[in-house]
């Protein structure tokens, strides 16, 4: 290559690039800019994220503090509510009760309070754009590229523009946490409502439905198993995105993996992991069995 290089002008062996100098300076003033930013508008960021610290630290309150066999009790009503089904509820009450007898019992309840905050959230935030996305192609062609930038984008890199923005702590986690998990809630919901049939709609539109009832009372209950896959989705991220979060300040299953892989500990890393695995089964399983009672429910009414 050498050899080749020395037959041919510089420019074409080494790839012309943006002076260094000017890089360097264009870099410090966008981190000036930014760092002006958080500091001019710090008060107002602090009282806008407040109420998520308030929700998340009221809810992992309640996870850590309440007894263990009413949290298993109050998992198990909840599967079977949603599953309808003994082998998953068993299922759960087994790995919840190895989780405890292998003393992570606190931390798994931490977990599970911020997958829980960011699952709530995500739904709040991808349910209405998801809506709106269906309900205007124009403004699906603009989200679509920025959901697709979301899900390709490697996840650490959404921890740099909130630790900049948050600083350390909880809620800059979980912020990274609901960007990096609501995209399948947007596309799902958006897959769902545009998959109705148009007779159903032809049929809703001769009754004199209003748009209002017919997204209500028709397009979202037939779209929901495909939303419940979302949330589905939006579950399972949102649990992966734990451990890289902890790089932040979140605590829970995923400061302790985070800490094993630093340290090298084999075993707290295995059992922290597994403990992740099981609470993303219960999820996954219980999820699943809702979607496909959704489905079997709008079959019978609508087959």
């Amino acid at each position: 290559m050498a050899i080749q290089c020395s037959f041919l002008p510089e420019v074409l062996c080494n790839f012309p690039a943006i002076d260094e100098t000017l890089i360097r300076l264009a870099r410090k003033n966008i981190d000036d800019g930014f760092r002006a930013i958080v500091r001019s508008y710090g008060n107002i960021i602090d009282t806008v994220v407040q109420p998520l610290q308030w929700f998340l630290n009221h809810l992992e309150w309640l996870f850590t503090n309440t007894p263990w066999f009413i949290v298993i009790l109050v998992m198990m009503g909840v599967v079977y509510a949603a599953s309808r089904n003994l082998k998953i509820v068993a299922g759960t009450a087994i790995s919840m009760i190895l989780i405890g007898v292998c003393g992570l019992w606190g931390d798994t309840m931490v977990t599970l309070a911020m997958v829980t905050v960011c699952t709530l959230i995500a739904i709040v935030i991808g349910l209405p754009i998801g809506i709106l996305m269906a309900r205007s192609d124009r403004l699906q062609s603009i989200i679509n590229p920025t959901l697709d930038v979301m899900q390709t984008m490697p996840s650490f890199v959404y921890l740099i523009p909130v630790v900049v923005i948050f600083g350390i702590g909880k809620v800059p986690g979980l912020i990274a946490v609901v960007i990096y998990a609501v995209p399948p809630m947007i596309r799902l919901t958006n897959l769902g409502i545009r998959l109705v049939d148009k007779e159903v709609l032809e049929a809703a539109d001769a009754f004199g439905s209003s748009h209002r009832q017919k997204l209500f009372n028709v397009q979202i209950p037939l779209a929901l198993p495909t939303i419940m896959a979302g949330i589905n989705q939006t579950i399972m991220m949102s649990l992966a995105m734990v451990v890289v979060a902890s790089m932040v300040g979140v605590g829970g299953l995923g400061k302790n993996t985070l800490q094993a892989i630093n340290n090298q500990f084999f075993t707290v890393g295995f059992l922290n992991g597994f403990a992740l695995v099981a609470i993303a089964i219960i999820f996954d399983r219980t999820s699943q069995a809702y979607g496909r009672r959704l489905q079997k429910h709008s079959e019978v009414i609508h087959g």
